[in-house]
């Protein structure tokens, strides 16, 4: 995937925040050809968060909020919806997407618990067929254009 169709992915973000996102610092030595999704937090606002999922019709993106920090349990565990792992709660943490259109404005959200730092990439191959029918479904619930 190249910059340009990435920045163009994004169904709940104006062009003009999509633009001003700023992309893994690795972004040139991606290797997509492991990749069932890229998964990052924006270097340059820590409380944003992207995910690009691949499709046959092109890629399609969603901007997340990243909560601040906050108190997390040692005893509890979470799991990730995305790699299906069981991890303390300090390693899992929920991701917010607004809505797009009128519903977002207004304040409406959809969340996804993962892994901190994108170990769920890493674990997901092979586990993500699934999951990339359901992620799909609720990203339709994003973009009412699709």
């Amino acid at each position: 995937m190249t910059e340009k169709e990435i920045r163009s992915s994004f169904v709940n973000a104006t062009k003009g925040d999509a633009a001003r996102l700023k992309l893994p610092l690795d972004f040139a030595e991606t290797p997509w050809e492991d990749l069932d999704f890229l998964g990052w937090v924006d270097p340059g606002a820590p409380l944003r968060a992207h995910l690009v999922v691949r499709r046959e019709d092109g890629p399609l993106g969603v901007s997340l909020r990243v909560p601040a920090a906050g108190r997390t349990s040692a005893v509890k565990t979470s799991l990730c919806q995305i790699c299906l792992t069981p991890h303390a709660s300090s390693g899992v943490t929920l991701l917010a997407a607004p809505l797009a259109g009128p519903r977002g404005r207004e304040g409406n959200t959809v969340g996804i618990y993962v892994c901190v730092g994108g170990a769920g990439r890493r674990r997901s191959r092979g586990a993500l067929a699934g999951l990339v029918a359901e992620a799909v479904d609720v990203v339709d619930v994003l973009d009412p254009v699709h």
